[in-house]
C-alpha cells in the first residue's frame, strides 16, 4: 500500500508535470470569445433544448464566466493517469461484498516435457507450470522458445509492438535461481506473458497503439505488471492493440486473425488475444471497457476474463474510461484465467476503484453448489451461430445441470448509455483533441476515435449525470434479475440491439468469461460467455472450467501457427 507521498509520486512518474501553472484568465488572450444570444440559440439544438429570448439574455452572463474558468481549467496539466474525483462503486449498498478467503485449488496436471520444447507452445498455464514445478523445464528454456516464436511469427500475426528480451532474460534468470533455492512462486512462476501495450513497464516504450503516443515511455511499472513479475511470471513482450484501445488497426498495422490471416483479430485486445491463441506468449493481460476482451477472444478462439470492475488496479494503464475499464487476462483456458487473477487482483492504494475482495478458486468445485442460469431470450433469437450456442447448452443438460431460465432488463436505453463512454474517453484524450495531434492517428472515420472524441465535446454534463443516473437503476434491475443466480450462460453478442449483454454488463461491472464453443465452416472461432454475479469471477471461471473440460474448443490449435 502506497502512503501520500508515493501515491504523489506515482502520478509524476506517469507523466504529471511537477507543478501545476495558474490558470491564465480569458480576458488575457490574444482573441477574445463572447458567446452571444445568436449562438446560444443555434447550441440549443445541440443539447436538443430551446429557451425564449429573455431566458438566454439572463444566460449569458453565466456561459462567458464558464468560458472564463474552462480557460483556466486547461492550463492545468492533466495527465492521463489522473482520476477523477467520481468513482463509480459496482456493488449497491445492499450487496454484501464476499470477505471468506480459502486457498487456492488448481488442477494438477501430469506432464512429461516432449523431445522438441516447442510443442508445448500451446500449453495451457496449468501444464507449463507443472513443468517448471517439477524440474523438467527451466524458466530460460521456456522464454527462449516463446521469443523465438514471437520473432518468428509475430510479423505475420502484426501482434508485437516490443520484444522485451533483456527484461525476460533476467526475470527468466532471477525465476529459475529462485527455484534452486527453494523459492517457488507459484503457478505462475517462470512462465512468459505478454502485456497490452498500455500497460506501463519501466524503460520500455508505452505507446497505447497510436502515433502520437510512438516514443512514449513511462518510468513505472504497471500494477499489474509489478503484481506478476512478484508471482515470478516473465514479461516477454509488449503486445498490439487497436490505437487507444479501439478495433485492431494500430500504428503499424492490423493485428491479424490467427486462424485467419485474411482477418483482423478484433480488438482492442488483439495482440494480446492472438499472440495468445497463436502459443507465442504463455498468456497475457488485455483490457476492457465494451469488449475488447470478449471481441478477440471470440474472433481468436482465446479464453478470456473480465473481472468484476474493481477487482483489478488500473494503475499505470491507458485510461479510456474511469467508470469502465477493466484489465484481465487472455489465456488458453478458463482455469488459466483463474490463476492469473490470483496473481493481480485486489487494492493496490494507486487506483482508488481498486478492492481486495477475496478471489477462491477451486478447481474441484462441483456444479451442484452452484446456480447455474441461462439468458433464456437471448439463446431463442434467431441469429448468425446459433446453433452452436444452442449445443452448449445441451453440453450443462449432459452434465446434468438443470438451467434456470434469466431475463436481463430490457426497458432501458442502454444503447444511449454509451454518451457515458464517449464523455469520458473525449476527457482522457481532450489535450490530444484540442492540440491537434489527433490528426496522427491513422484511422480518421466517422467512427474512430477523433471524431468520436470532438462529438463528445458536444455532450452536456447534465445529460451525462443523468446517464449515470439511468445506469444505476439498470444496475439495479441487473441485481433483481440475477437474485438466486451465481452464474448465467449467454451468446456474447445477445440481448437484441446494441449487443445487449455485453453493453449491459460492463455497464454495470459484472465479471464475464469468454470461451470458443465452436468452429464455422470457414475455420473461424466462435464464442459463448458466462456472466458472474458481482465478485462471482471464480464461480463464472468454474463454469466455464466445467464447458471446457467437457468438450475441446479451447485445445484446438490454428494450423498456421503449429510446430
Amino acid at each position: 500500500m502506497l502512503d501520500r507521498k508515493a501515491f504523489m509520486g506515482y502520478f509524476s512518474a506517469m507523466g504529471m508535470a511537477g507543478t501545476l501553472f495558474p490558470g491564465v484568465l480569458w480576458a488575457r488572450m490574444q482573441e477574445a470569445r463572447e458567446v452571444t444570444k445568436e449562438i446560444l440559440a443555434d447550441a440549443e439544438k445541440v443539447a436538443g433544448l430551446e429557451f425564449s429570448d429573455e431566458e438566454r439574455e439572463m444566460m449569458l452572463r453565466g456561459l462567458n464566466s464558464n468560458l472564463e474558468a474552462y480557460a483556466a481549467i486547461r492550463e492545468v496539466p492533466i495527465p492521463n493517469s489522473v482520476v477523477p474525483a467520481v468513482i463509480f462503486e459496482p456493488s449497491l449498498p445492499w450487496h454484501e461484498v464476499p470477505t471468506l478467503e480459502t486457498p487456492l485449488r488448481m488442477t494438477r496436471e501430469q506432464v512429461e516435457r516432449p523431445r522438441d520444447l516447442e510443442q508445448v507452445a500451446f500449453w495451457p498455464v496449468t501444464k507449463l507450470s507443472a513443468l517448471i514445478r517439477t524440474g523438467q523445464v527451466t524458466s530460460v528454456e521456456l522464454t527462449e522458445m516463446y521469443l523465438g516464436r514471437l520473432r518468428e511469427h509475430g510479423p505475420r500475426l502484426e501482434a508485437v509492438i516490443t520484444l522485451t528480451d533483456d527484461l525476460a532474460m533476467r526475470q527468466a534468470r532471477r525465476a529459475d535461481a529462485d527455484f534452486r533455492a527453494g523459492r517457488y512462486r507459484g503457478p505462475l512462476h517462470g512462465i512468459p506473458w505478454g502485456a497490452k501495450d498500455l500497460l506501463a513497464a519501466r524503460s520500455y516504450k508505452t505507446t497505447w497503439g497510436a502515433e502520437p503516443y510512438v516514443d512514449q515511455v513511462l518510468e513505472e511499472d504497471a500494477t499489474v505488471v509489478r503484481r506478476l513479475e512478484d508471482a515470478g511470471a516473465v514479461l516477454v513482450a509488449k503486445l498490439t492493440l487497436g490505437a487507444l484501445a479501439m478495433g485492431d488497426y494500430w500504428f503499424g498495422g492490423r493485428t491479424r486473425n490467427p486462424w485467419d490471416l485474411e482477418q483482423g483479430s478484433s480488438g482492442s485486445s488483439a495482440g494480446s488475444a492472438a499472440a495468445t491463441t497463436a502459443g507465442l506468449v504463455g498468456f497475457a493481460i488485455g483490457s476492457e471497457t465494451l469488449g475488447s476482451i470478449v471481441s478477440p477472444s471470440t474472433r481468436t478462439g482465446a479464453s478470456g476474463l473480465r473481472p468484476t470492475f474493481g477487482r483489478v488496479s488500473r494503475a499505470g494503464a491507458m485510461a479510456l474510461s474511469w467508470t469502465m475499464d477493466k484489465l484481465g487476462p487472455l489465456c488458453r483456458s478458463a482455469e488459466d484465467c483463474a490463476l492469473v487473477l490470483d496473481a493481480i487482483h485486489g487494492r493496490d492504494g494507486v487506483d482508488p476503484t481498486a478492492r481486495t475482495v477475496p478471489f477462491n478458486w477451486d478447481a474441484e468445485q462441483d456444479l451442484s453448489d452452484l446456480r447455474i442460469g441461462y439468458f433464456k431470450s437471448a439463446f431463442e433469437e434467431e441469429r448468425d451461430n446459433k446453433a452452436f450456442d444452442d449445443a452448449t447448452v445441451d453440453v450443462f443438460r449432459r452434465l446434468g445441470v438443470d438451467l434456470i431460465p434469466v431475463e436481463l432488463p430490457d426497458s432501458y436505453p442502454l444503447g444511449a448509455l454509451r454518451v457515458i463512454l464517449s464523455a469520458e474517453a473525449s476527457a482522457a484524450f481532450d489535450e490530444l483533441t484540442r492540440s491537434g495531434r489527433d490528426e496522427l492517428l491513422t484511422r480518421q472515420t466517422a467512427g474512430s476515435w477523433p471524431n468520436s472524441f470532438r462529438t463528445a465535446r458536444m455532450i452536456p454534463a447534465v445529460e451525462y449525470l443523468q446517464a449515470n443516473r439511468v445506469r444505476t437503476m439498470v444496475m439495479g434491475a441487473m441485481d433483481a434479475a440475477m437474485e438466486g443466480i451465481d452464474v448465467f450462460l449467454t451468446p456474447s453478442y445477445g440481448g437484441g440491439p446494441n449487443n445487449g449483454v455485453l453493453l449491459m454488463t460492463n455497464l454495470t461491472g459484472h465479471p464475464a468469461v469468454v470461451v470458443p464453443n465452436g468452429f464455422t465452416e470457414g475455420g473461424t472461432p466462435v464464442s459463448t460467455s458466462f456472466i458472474g454475479k458481482l465478485w462471482g469471477d471464480a464461480e463464472a471461471l468454474r463454469v466455464a472450467k466445467a464447458f471446457q473440460d467437457a468438450t475441446d474448443f479451447n485445445r484446438r490449435t490454428p494450423p498456421l501457427f503449429a510446430v
